[in-house]
């Protein structure tokens, strides 16, 4: 019987990643704190081992079908929740400089306690909405790509991502089934906030049933410094 070492090697493998053994332990090591955790927080409904790693870790690392993570120099993961992409593509690409933003304290001490562990250096949380730190000059288009993964509606997350990455940067959205969808009812809102769409990929998990829908969207202008809006409003308001 494989040992949960083998398999997650053999789970990456099967999409072309290759783990170095520090790389494994921290894996290894982030799906034990997350389940401790899950037990006194709800952070997944997702915890056999297995589930985790596909679902989770591969997942998050498939963004290398649109993007060469490291290149992509300073990487923001809005809405990260447990850690997801952004924990993942920092084990995998140690070199990208990682900030996690999340809306729930308890959330981010979690991920300040899982980077103190794994001995992750080059990230940081920050605690807050994307409304409110999209409009701060230290964040307001300083990235090179930003990620969101099982966040929001594409109108709204456009509004949540796109004010963070600087001209020629990407940003990229993990969508689950409904991609081309979401795609026409968010078109316009990435075109207002100075994005066009220049990649669509709709692919199954390597190893397992689920669907994943990548949307690349590359900063082609400015977003209007009216954007985003106030706290709440791009969810219940999106443009259109």
């Amino acid at each position: 019987m494989r040992n949960q070492g083998d398999y997650i090697r053999d789970a990456f493998g099967k999409a072309s990643l290759h783990l170095s053994e520090r790389q494994m332990e921290q894996f290894l090591f982030y799906y034990e704190m997350l389940i401790a955790k899950n037990r006194v927080m709800n952070l997944t409904a997702i915890v056999g081992f297995e589930e985790v790693v596909l679902k989770h870790f591969l997942d998050s690392l498939m963004l290398c079908r649109v993007v060469t993570p490291c290149l992509a120099g300073k990487l923001i993961d809005v809405g990260t929740g447990a850690g997801f992409p952004g924990i993942p593509l920092k084990i995998m690409y140690p070199e990208l400089e990682v900030v996690l933003l999340d809306s729930l304290n308890k959330r981010v001490r979690f991920l300040d306690e899982v980077i103190e562990e794994l001995g992750l250096e080059k990230i940081r949380t920050i605690h807050g909405r994307a409304e409110d730190f999209a409009r701060k000059e230290e964040y307001r288009e300083e990235f090179d790509l930003c990620v969101s993964r099982a966040v929001a509606n594409l109108a709204s997350l456009a509004e949540y991502c796109i004010p963070f990455v600087r001209l020629g940067g990407s940003f990229v959205a993990y969508k689950g089934g409904k991609v081309v969808e979401e795609l026409k009812m968010g078109e316009r809102a990435i075109e207002v906030l100075g994005g066009k769409i220049v990649e669509r990929e709709e692919f199954l998990i390597p190893g397992s049933d689920l669907f994943r829908g990548l949307l690349k969207v590359e900063k082609v202008e400015k977003t209007p410094l009216k954007y985003p809006r106030k706290a709440g409003i791009p969810g219940k308001e999106p443009i259109c």
